[in-house]
């Protein structure tokens, strides 16, 4: 079981907006489709979903093209669209039964994921009087009240208060120990180094990079140091070579070579005695090397 994108490639015109992407997800869990805006994800997942078609390439699931006869997939669109005027529960059962289900249930489904992202209290209240995360998060069980095997989620964060970002995220990590495969369009790395093992980074159109997100880090070895200490350590710092990356409140970012530079950094902190509150050395981040990558594909 799984899904295989096979070199899809859309063109508007003169202007290429996916060039031969190709990626594979075997198993279930969170995949990540990333790119700044405008990098091709929104249109890359239209052409999955057959909701465009692609000049080339295809898109198959266990081996069969996609479509709604083939695999009943979810969508999330980044451009949100539920009834304003209609109550919560009244739509989200009319979406259930556009989706195959029974009325009874599909009422069922709808209340339990309301309870889930806790909106039951508003199951009466038409949409346009919801806030915004609240409305988001109607949407999001409109995209999934079928309980599709394959769910693609479109910059689902965006807008999101910090609670309700967590009550979302607890959801995706409920939906992959349920077996799901999802796929995560975003903009924020961050969030892809939370939830991603494999992931693909879109520039213009363009795979920038592609492959596991542990391996990907992996190969870049250990960059970054970043320190927490009471007294001021940037005299040695400096003295050590460390570049500053980022200073942040409460803790400073150096760039390093290697483990060993590190290592004399520690000794020099603890021979004035200064012992760090933090002393963590890190692989680059998502965010460095995607920055990284589209520097150097300009």
């Amino acid at each position: 079981m799984g899904l295989e994108v096979r070199g899809i490639t859309k063109k508007f015109g003169e202007k290429t907006a996916v060039d031969h992407l190709s990626f594979e997800m075997k198993e279930s869990g969170v995949f990540g489709l990333l790119g700044t805006n405008g990098a091709g994800k929104t249109t890359t997942i239209r052409n999955i979903l057959g909701i465009m078609q692609p000049d080339e390439g295809e898109a198959l699931w266990n081996g069969t093209p996609i479509s709604r006869e083939t695999l009943s997939f979810g969508y999330l669109p980044e451009e949100r669209g539920i009834y304003m005027k209609t109550k919560v529960l009244e739509q989200l059962v009319y979406f259930g039964r556009l989706r195959g289900m029974k009325k009874e249930k599909a009422k069922k489904s709808a209340l339990e994921l309301m309870e889930r992202l806790r909106v039951s209290e508003y199951q009466n209240t038409p949409a346009e009087k919801l806030s915004k995360g609240n409305q988001q998060k109607v949407q999001l069980i409109a995209a999934i009240i079928h309980n599709p095997k394959l769910i693609f989620l479109d910059e689902p964060f965006s807008g999101l208060d910090p609670v309700n970002a967590q009550v979302l995220r607890n959801l995706v990590k409920e939906l992959v120990a349920e077996g799901k495969y999802i796929i995560l369009s975003t903009h924020q790395m961050e969030t892809v180094e939370e939830y991603c093992e494999n992931l693909v980074i879109l520039d213009r159109g363009k795979t920038l990079l592609k492959g596991n997100l542990k391996e990907i880090k992996a190969g870049y070895g250990h960059t970054n140091l970043v320190v927490a200490a009471q007294e001021d350590v940037s005299p040695l710092a400096q003295a050590e070579g460390l570049e500053l990356f980022e200073k942040r409140a409460a803790e400073t970012e150096y760039k390093i070579q290697g483990d060993e530079m590190a290592h004399r950094f520690l000794r020099r902190m603890t021979e004035a005695n200064i012992y760090p509150l933090k002393f963590e050395i890190r692989e680059p981040s998502l965010q460095e090397i995607f920055v990284r990558k589209a520097g150097e594909s300009k």
